[in-house]
């Protein structure tokens, strides 16, 4: 019984040591370049709008792999998130600054980011 009981909380475990795939077939560039799109995601994740249930699981992801250093992301997520700041610090300064101020007010992680995207 206790071989079972370890064998199921590894399992569960190993499950759980990523983040869902489940929006990795999100058509990014769509939503980037679609005005409307947009914003809704970035009123909810500023909470500045109503969040669909992807986009409140969203949220959470956003402060869980800021803490981790994305250690649960796999290599899409990153390409993902380096395609997203990247966009926003280019194209929208202005909700980039709102995500820095609501999700890294003392800037622990942000120069970190904003470093890497001159290489990328």
């Amino acid at each position: 019984m206790k071989l079972l009981l370890v064998v199921v909380v590894i399992t569960f475990s190993c499950v759980i040591a990523e983040y869902t795939s489940r929006y990795d077939e999100v058509k990014l560039d769509e939503v980037l370049s679609n005005k409307r799109l947009l914003n809704g995601y970035m009123k909810c994740a500023l909470d500045k709008g109503p969040c669909t249930p992807e986009g409140k699981e969203l949220k959470f992801y956003i402060v869980d792999a800021l803490k981790s250093g994305c250690e649960k992301c796999t290599d899409r997520h990153r390409k993902s998130i380096k395609k997203v700041i990247k966009h926003l610090v280019k194209n929208e300064p202005e909700y980039w600054q709102q995500a820095v101020d609501k999700y890294d007010p003392d800037k622990k992680y942000t120069h970190t980011y904003e470093k890497e995207l001159k290489n990328w």
